[in-house]
């Protein structure tokens, strides 16, 4: 498997460490990661983290703006600037870091969630009304309402 899927629940130990789920750190280790880059979620409380291919992506499409113009900048301070890099330790744990905190709302627990290419890491408490959010949005969809509306 070569895809970060599912979601799990880790617990953060006293010194602020938290353990890659198993799955996911295979995906790491077949993907061939050294290290680990995390993003600042644009539009929600979580980080985006893969690979550098994950940097590279944002980076090919900074390169095709206009270096003058304001969008170049804006993207290049959201993928420098809200992002960072993570290390694996000898045990699969990476540093629940005060940049991360600070953006999720993390405390004692953090949420892995698959997202194919990539894995999000979340406080639980808003993974799980997101996820609610989510599959409402999408019951919607199936059932060809609006939001909002009532299926008769």
């Amino acid at each position: 498997m070569d895809r970060f899927l599912s979601n799990t629940v880790s617990r953060i130990d006293a010194k602020g460490r938290v353990s890659v789920p198993a799955h996911f750190r295979a995906v790491v280790q077949k993907r061939g990661y050294s290290e680990l880059y995390a993003l600042r979620c644009l539009d929600l409380p979580a980080m985006d983290v893969g690979g550098l291919d994950l940097l590279d992506r944002y980076e090919q499409r900074i390169a095709l703006e206009d270096p003058f113009l304001q969008t170049a900048d804006d993207m290049s301070f959201f993928c420098h600037g809200d992002g960072t890099f993570l290390k694996l330790d000898q045990d699969g744990r990476i540093t629940m870091t005060d940049f991360i905190r600070q953006h999720t709302g993390i405390a004692n627990e953090a949420a892995f969630v698959g997202r194919g290419n990539f894995f999000q890491i979340w406080e639980p408490g808003r993974l799980a009304a997101y996820g609610a959010q989510a599959r409402a949005r999408l019951l919607q969809l199936r059932q060809g309402t609006k939001p909002g509306e009532r299926s008769e």
